[in-house]
């Protein structure tokens, strides 16, 4: 009897630890459906406390994804409905391109300007593989920082939303019909 309760003891007991040690997910829900990502803070720690940040005070909510490429990557979580740009209130992560993740399809991935040390809230979801945005040796590149473990459907649906030009803001492979945020939070 005593071995079993010390089995059952140290199965709740690894359980509970590997429960505490589980990756962050984060459950979104858009106006085509939802999708769930699982996070990677022991590969890509800042940034990764980045997008949990906009996560967690809520300024994701009404970002649209405003550039998505078929066959390439959706964008978002930068601008609002209206293209007025959402604050960069925690400022620029330093770059984690060369953490050993590549941008394959399903992943995620944090967007950014020229400079390496440049994202800042905008991320990316690779609609397939696109190695030639990882970092290696010689350059940096587009830190992928977690994974779409459920719907993936759903991001494959904002690949088939037709997308326009908006001469106005100068940008292209925006989806005509927008493609909002209506709620995104932290699972676990």
């Amino acid at each position: 009897m005593k071995t079993v309760f010390k089995t059952a003891f140290v199965a709740a007991t690894l359980f509970a630890a590997n429960a505490m040690a589980a990756n962050p997910v984060v459950n979104v829900e858009t106006s085509v459906g939802n999708f769930k990502l699982e996070l990677y803070p022991e590969k890509a720690p800042k940034s990764v406390e980045n997008f949990l940040k906009y996560v967690e005070d809520g300024s994701y909510v009404g970002t649209q994804f405003h550039r998505v490429i078929p066959g390439f990557v959706a964008q978002g979580g930068g601008y609002d409905a209206k293209f007025q740009p959402r604050p960069s209130t925690y400022g620029e992560v330093i770059n984690e391109s060369k953490n050993g993740l590549g941008n394959e399809r399903g992943t995620i991935a944090m967007a950014r300007r020229q400079a390496p040390d440049s994202a800042t809230r905008q991320f990316y979801i690779n609609l397939q593989n696109n190695s030639n945005l990882d970092g290696n040796s010689y350059n940096y590149g587009y830190t992928v920082f977690g994974k779409v473990i459920e719907g993936f459907n759903t991001v494959e649906k904002m690949a088939k939303v037709k997308t326009v030009t908006i001469p106005e803001t100068r940008m292209r492979d925006v989806p005509q019909q927008p493609i909002l945020i209506e709620k995104i939070l932290i699972t676990n």
